[in-house]
């Protein structure tokens, strides 16, 4: 443990005084920090002038990153018929109807996003309890309720961010490996926040974007000049 603490704190030491820069140098700086004996993940995290307890402030979408998230998505899909057998062939991980409802409802969710074509919806809905916590819930809003299954499940393997605001105004989310390229975690990061830009809501009032901040799984975090992180 002692190591570990050592380590991490030679890792915030690096970051000490560093705040509001580019997205190019908190790139650079945390992949210098990262550490872990894994492919850390970068994270970003977004503190937006919203309140989403008012349903004309609620912030959600999606991003397909031009780089990928470097993540092996595991996908579900409800449907039936030549649907189902389109989502196979699509390379969904999970394809089924009432079969996949009893699964879920006995606590196995094994699957990191769930697609479901329209008709399936009342069977899904009743699974609202479990999948809605786990933001895993298929919503038309952001693509996971379709006709389009070969679609949804592409865009799903292919490095498609769902994004939604929590209770405290904060979006969170993967964007890339520390193995990226430079380049290629700056780009990811200016996609994401561009969309979280492009989805603000009508009763956002005042500042929307007040702060982001960027991270590794394991280290710690430095915040963006906003004008870096808009800039396109």
């Amino acid at each position: 443990m002692a190591k570990v603490a050592k380590r991490t704190a030679v890792a915030r030491q690096a970051f000490v005084g560093k705040d509001l820069i580019s997205v190019e140098d908190a790139v650079a700086l945390i992949k210098s920090a990262a550490s872990a004996k894994f492919d850390e993940t970068l994270e970003i995290a977004m503190n937006l002038g919203v309140d989403p307890r008012h349903a004309d402030q609620m912030v959600r979408g999606v991003v397909t990153l031009p780089n990928g998230t470097g993540k092996t998505v595991r996908v579900a899909v409800f449907a039936r018929g030549a649907k189902a057998d389109e989502a196979k062939a699509a390379g969904a991980d999970i394809v089924g109807a009432e079969d996949l409802m009893e699964t879920i409802q006995q606590g196995k969710i094994e699957f990191d996003r769930c697609i479901a074509t329209p008709d399936m919806m009342p069977l899904v809905g009743r699974l609202g309890k479990i999948l809605g916590p786990r933001n895993l819930m298929p919503n038309p809003k952001v693509g996971t309720v379709t006709m389009d299954v070969k679609g949804a499940v592409d865009a799903a393997k292919g490095g498609e961010v769902q994004f939604k605001v929590e209770k405290a105004g904060v979006i969170h989310a993967g964007i890339g490996k520390i193995s990226f390229a430079d380049d290629a975690l700056a780009q990811n990061v200016r996609a994401f926040v561009d969309a979280v830009s492009r989805a603000k809501p009508a009763g956002a009032k005042g500042a929307y974007l007040k702060k982001v901040s960027l991270s590794s799984t394991m280290g710690p975090g430095v915040s963006l000049d906003l004008s870096s992180a808009t800039a396109n």
